[in-house]
């Protein structure tokens, strides 16, 4: 039952969070929302609100880390794999009726900057996931440099894409922008396949 009142509290929070941000969210809604009494959220999150979104997001971070991973891996062309990422962040937008888009992003836009640990948590987290895409592009390749490039522009159109899927509760611009991006990633790994074949002097 205790991990029942716990586990209902997380799923509340990060719900609330992806929904009104750090600063819209607060402890009488989330009180509210999951039906815990006070006495039990502060016998799980001693620490009070910081704590539980600090917990929060860090489950939310581990949860895309590992999606993103598995998707990456799944694929030997990274091109692939990227349209695949694409296609699963319109479906999940679609599944949740263009309510939630990405579970840090409100985090990160309410600028929490007197919770320290959140900031460092949420920055690591864009730094893992960018990351993940360049090491999937260097492994195809892509040069060190390109490859970053590629990373910051496939994480950075995926935040901005969710915003305006929302916005006009379509999927559509996240198609269009997969089908160009993973063009940019195959032109880059034939690229980098015709300098391995020059330098090796096939």
């Amino acid at each position: 039952m205790a991990n029942d009142t716990r586990t209902r509290i997380l799923d509340t929070t990060a719900l609330l969070l992806r929904q009104r941000g750090y600063h819209g969210t607060s402890l009488n809604d989330i009180l509210s929302a999951s039906g815990a009494p006070r006495g039990s959220l502060y016998f799980h999150f001693p620490g009070g609100k910081d704590q539980l979104v600090i917990d929060v997001t860090r489950d939310s971070v581990a949860g895309v880390t590992a999606r993103l991973g598995e998707a990456l891996a799944a694929e030997r062309d990274p091109a692939v794999a990227v349209h695949h990422i694409y296609q699963a962040v319109g479906r999940m937008l679609e599944d949740n009726q263009f309510s939630l888009g990405c579970p840090i992003a409100p985090v990160v836009l309410d600028s929490p900057t007197d919770v320290p640990e959140l900031a460092d948590l949420c920055r690591a987290a864009f730094e893992q996931w960018i990351g993940l895409l360049r090491e999937a592009f260097v492994r195809a390749g892509v040069p060190q440099r390109r490859a970053h490039a590629l990373a910051l522009l496939v994480e950075s159109s995926l935040e901005g894409l969710m915003v305006i899927a929302r916005a006009t509760r379509d999927r559509a611009p996240l198609q269009a922008v997969a089908d160009e991006v993973a063009a940019l990633i195959e032109a880059a790994v034939l690229a980098g396949e015709a300098r391995q074949r020059a330098e090796a002097g096939v």
